[in-house]
């Protein structure tokens, strides 16, 4: 009965060990994963401290940190609190075990007690030859044997135990250090996390004075960005009528494709999700589609892709193999490459210098350019989209945990 209960207590003992690790490594992965997200926005920060910001600027860079920040203090949080909980499993385990010792000890002494008395070679000589049998000689041959095992098993049993009570009170102080470790480094994510936002809270009320004046800033700055979409999906039909006149088609809004384009763009559509970003390091700063202004949340603003920040020098990068179909100076936007994938097309633009030339095929994580300025913001900037022929899909839906 003993052994069942300690085989069951095992079982459960493993079940949740292997249950705490998954869920524990999970969260350090996540924990990692912010803390370079906000090592690369310090980065991406610091190499525009030199250029004189507007008030919005400034307002979303520290809405940015506080973001991140907020996230890594959750982890921290969940954390510590996985952590409180495996201790108090542990010290429970740790108080049963040692109960059961107890109790094992407690037997092994009194049959080492009574095992004493009746051990000696006389007696165990006069126990087989008072059988009246040779089967029952035979019988408490067999008797002696297993007590003897049984004996030893005890023995064993209770070594097993010692070493597993003295791994679980290892285990149980390197998880209060462990605890104490991300308690530290929680302490220091909140107190950064409290210094922005009371400087976020003082910026927010100089935006309050002049929200009138950032109205019309934030217009003017989409009237430009529609002029950019605008002058994209101009391009785009012309890359559409070009190819599809190869073929005699005289579309302009759909690719007419290959037998070779169509199993490209299965191939396309078969990685959503998947895809690598297109910078190897970077933040997103502006979101797909139409949503409030993060600041002045009366106005409304629309983005046909993403705006993602980098280090300087960075380079923009194809997300698949392709051809590259058009490679275009935008105005306001540096320059554009577009790189077809069947009947789909990715748009890399605001590059300063450019790696490769119109019709040439591209791989996977190539770099296609460099990544220029932002004229109004002075970082380090790609818009970066993605159509469906003329359709315009999120990024975000597509780029592996963009």
């Amino acid at each position: 009965m003993i052994k069942l209960r300690f085989f069951i207590f095992f079982l459960l003992l493993t079940a949740t060990t292997g249950i705490f690790a998954q869920t524990k490594a999970e969260l350090e992965t996540r924990r990692k994963e912010i803390q370079k997200e906000i090592a690369e926005i310090n980065r991406i920060l610091v190499s525009t401290q030199q250029k004189e910001k507007s008030l919005l600027e400034e307002v979303e860079e520290i809405q940015l940190r506080i973001t991140s920040v907020e996230k890594l203090v959750r982890v921290y949080n969940q954390e510590a609190n996985l952590i409180t909980q495996n201790i108090n499993e542990n010290a429970n385990r740790i108080d049963r075990l040692r109960t059961d010792l107890s109790n094992l000890k407690e037997d092994y002494g009194l049959m080492i007690q009574e095992s004493y008395r009746s051990n000696n070679q006389q007696n165990r000589i006069m126990f087989l030859l008072s059988s009246e049998s040779f089967f029952q000689a035979y019988k408490r041959l067999q008797y002696m044997k297993q007590y003897a095992n049984y004996r030893k098993q005890q023995g064993e049993e209770i070594q097993a135990k010692t070493k597993e009570l003295q791994a679980l009170n290892d285990e149980l102080f390197k998880q209060r250090k462990e605890k104490e470790s991300i308690l530290a480094e929680n302490r220091k994510a909140k107190s950064e996390l409290v210094s922005d936002q009371k400087n976020l809270k003082s910026l927010l009320a100089q935006v309050k004075v002049k929200e009138k004046d950032f109205k019309s800033e934030i217009k003017d700055k989409q009237k430009q960005v529609a002029k950019i979409d605008q002058e994209i999906e101009r391009l785009i039909k012309e890359a559409i009528a070009r190819e599809n006149a190869k073929s005699g088609s005289k579309s302009t809004t759909r690719f007419k494709l290959t037998p070779e384009a169509k199993a490209l763009a299965k191939d396309f559509s078969k990685n959503k999700g998947k895809l690598p970003w297109p910078v190897t390091s970077g933040i997103v700063s502006m979101r797909f589609g139409k949503h409030r202004h993060p600041i002045v949340r009366t106005t409304m603003i629309e983005s046909n892709g993403v705006r993602i920040d980098t280090e300087k020098h960075s380079n923009a990068r194809a997300i698949f193999e392709g051809e590259v179909s058009q490679i275009n100076k935008i105005p306001g936007a540096n320059i554009a490459v577009m790189i077809r994938h069947g009947d789909y097309i990715t748009v890399y633009n605001n590059l300063d210098k450019v790696y490769v030339e119109k019709g040439d095929t591209v791989f996977r994580n190539q770099d296609i350019g460099r990544v220029g300025k932002n004229p109004s913001s002075g970082k380090t900037t790609l818009f970066f989209q993605l159509f469906k022929n003329l359709k315009k899909l999120n990024p975000e839906l597509w780029i592996y945990k963009m």
